[in-house]
């Protein structure tokens, strides 16, 4: 009975809700903001279909779009490719495959699901040059038959960690999320970051060690203990099992199924017991944020409708002239970075260094032993294990040397930031108290405590076509020094490779830490100046629309002020709802 009565005061509850995002919807229209008509409607339909979105969220080449393949059983999305910047991916059910791509302005297309890549891949569409604002894909798949999204986002700190305007739109629609992990490396401080910041939003969090099949027992457990404790210590709450999988595996039908009919179990469940709740939460939050978005915008204009005209444009005199005087001091701050960059270039050289004075005699200890173990008899066969064990050994010492020098360079960087940010929140707070009403609602403030805005593209060069060179002379050379009892020559060789590796993939370490600074650098000047640049177009939008209203004469204004006052109080009465 009680049951039934829930029911159905969820159904009303949602009903309700509907009806205001479309009364939300009228009022935008009437206000002239377009995209909070399109956002209203389009969060109407996906609570009448009862869609909820899922977003998989993990560092490039973690695996994300392979799991969400293996879920879906079906290789419908791309994988390997460097993704572009903040351009989700939503995974929907439908009859058939199919999928279309949104353009900046909300136009559609249809495309072939084949075609993906042309849209989500750097290499085909680079820096986002085709103006792609969003990719819908449907899949006839039953997981996804009772309303279930999923959410395949770009590698990390893009999606969430970024501040593109496609970010800050779709962040808010996220209703669950998959955080998919893996053991090389663990989870990673810029993960943590993107946990915390989904984690404040929504509750249900399924966490995924994906490529179990690449590590062993004591591997995983000390990755799953690991992260366990990160993430609850940065949620504050606990995340529940970590499940083991191989989404690849899955794929093809191979290996053991360790912890994937649970990870089902997990997603069904999800879909059974929270789904309709998720589909309301996200209806009363998204009313909740176009209704604040609806009331700034009816106050800006009425503000610049009882203001003269001339005091707007004298005011937006001000705000130019002090933005461009901003922008100088971001040009004169761009120097300082400039130098605590070179500080920190140097820095990263003097500790390369010291790592390759520390590293090179321990690494060809290990060699010696390892080589003491190989057979000499047959001299390529030597050359292959010996090369391969200077690979593993290199790699060995240069990947944890990563991890510490990111950690390192992590905590330089926040230092110059915390620097840099200061300044420009002086300027932010200057003119939100100077200039910027209080109803604008204008950010006072940047987050100072963000770290690197670029993720980490280092990747281990094996140099194979030097350690399995394919010259016949080389081989047949080979089986002369066995022969001949020469195999210190090979050995010597392997000894060269070994040093080879230490020294390239630590320059490659140092050179990856100093585009980090770099391009984060340049993330950061972006967002500095957007925020700066915000201001101005709040005071230049409300000022074209008084002008509209003021050449109509003071009786026109007096009725759109009256119409504002309406709409304003028609706002705040659905805080109701």
């Amino acid at each position: 009975m009680n049951t039934n009565i829930e029911l159905r005061e969820a159904v009303a509850e949602q009903i309700s809700t509907e009806m205001t995002l479309n009364r939300l919807a009228e009022l935008a229209k009437e206000l002239g903001s377009d995209h909070v008509v399109e956002d209203a409607r389009s969060l109407v339909e996906r609570m009448a279909e009862g869609r909820f979105y899922v977003a998989c969220i993990g560092q490039f080449k973690r695996g994300k779009s392979t799991l969400l393949g293996a879920l879906l059983g079906d290789r419908v999305l791309p994988t390997g490719v460097l993704p572009i910047t903040a351009v989700p991916t939503v995974v929907r059910y439908g009859s058939s495959r199919a999928a279309r791509v949104r353009f900046r302005g909300g136009k559609w297309a249809d495309i072939a699901p084949e075609e993906l890549t042309e849209y989500v891949s750097e290499e085909h569409n680079p820096e986002n040059s085709k103006g792609v604002a969003g990719i819908e894909v449907f899949v006839p798949s039953s997981l996804l038959a009772d309303g279930m999204c999923f959410v395949d986002t770009p590698g990390l700190g893009s999606m969430f960690a970024g501040n593109t305007a496609a970010t800050q739109a779709f962040v808010p629609h996220i209703d669950a999320g998959i955080v998919v992990v893996g053991a090389d490396p663990p989870i990673t401080a810029e993960e943590l970051a993107i946990v915390e910041e989904v984690g404040k939003r929504i509750q249900d969090l399924v966490v995924v060690l994906n490529k179990a099949d690449k590590n062993s027992d004591k591997e995983r457990e000390l990755v799953k203990s690991f992260t366990t404790a990160a993430v609850e210590k940065r949620l504050r709450r606990p995340i529940g099992p970590i499940y083991e999988v191989s989404a690849e595996e899955r794929l093809q039908k191979r290996g053991p199924e360790r912890d994937w009919p649970n990870l089902i179990l997990a997603l069904e469940t999800l879909v059974r017991e929270s789904g309709r709740n998720l589909v309301r939460t996200a209806g009363k939050r998204g009313l909740h944020r176009l209704r604040e978005e609806l009331l700034v915008i009816a106050m800006e204009e009425r503000e610049a409708l009882v203001r003269p005209i001339k005091e707007s444009e004298r005011r937006i005199e001000r705000l130019r002239k002090t933005i461009s005087q901003a922008e100088q001091s971001l040009r004169d701050m761009g120097y300082l970075f400039m130098a605590e960059q070179q500080h920190l270039s140097d820095m990263f050289l003097d500790q390369r260094k010291r790592f390759l004075q520390a590293a090179c005699p321990n690494a060809e200890a290990e060699f010696s032993e390892e080589r003491k173990q190989l057979s000499r008899r047959f001299g390529p066969r030597f050359r292959r294990r010996a090369l391969r064990a200077a690979q593993v050994i290199a790699e060995r010492h240069v990947l944890p040397w990563l991890e510490d020098e990111q950690a390192r360079a992590d905590q330089e960087y926040r230092r110059v930031e915390s620097r840099f940010v200061g300044i420009a929140n002086d300027f932010l707070k200057n003119l939100s108290e100077a200039e910027v009403p209080e109803f604008a609602r204008m950010p006072t403030s940047l987050d100072s405590d963000k770290g690197f805005r670029s993720p980490s593209r280092f990747t281990f060069e094996h140099l194979l076509r030097v350690s399995l060179p394919a010259s016949p002379l080389r081989y047949i050379a080979d089986v002369v020094l066995a022969a001949v009892g020469a195999s210190f020559v090979i050995e010597r060789d392997a000894q060269e490779f070994l040093e080879h590796l230490l020294d390239m993939n630590s320059a490659r370490v140092q050179s990856d830490v100093v585009n980090r600074v770099q391009e984060s650098r340049d993330k950061l000047e972006v967002e500095i100046r957007n925020l700066l640049h915000e201001v101005t177009r709040i005071a230049e939008r409300a000022l074209d629309h008084a002008r509209v209203a003021k050449a109509e004469g003071s009786s026109a204004v007096e009725r759109r002020v009256c119409q504002l006052n309406a709409v304003e109080e028609e706002l705040r009465s659905m805080m109701a709802v």
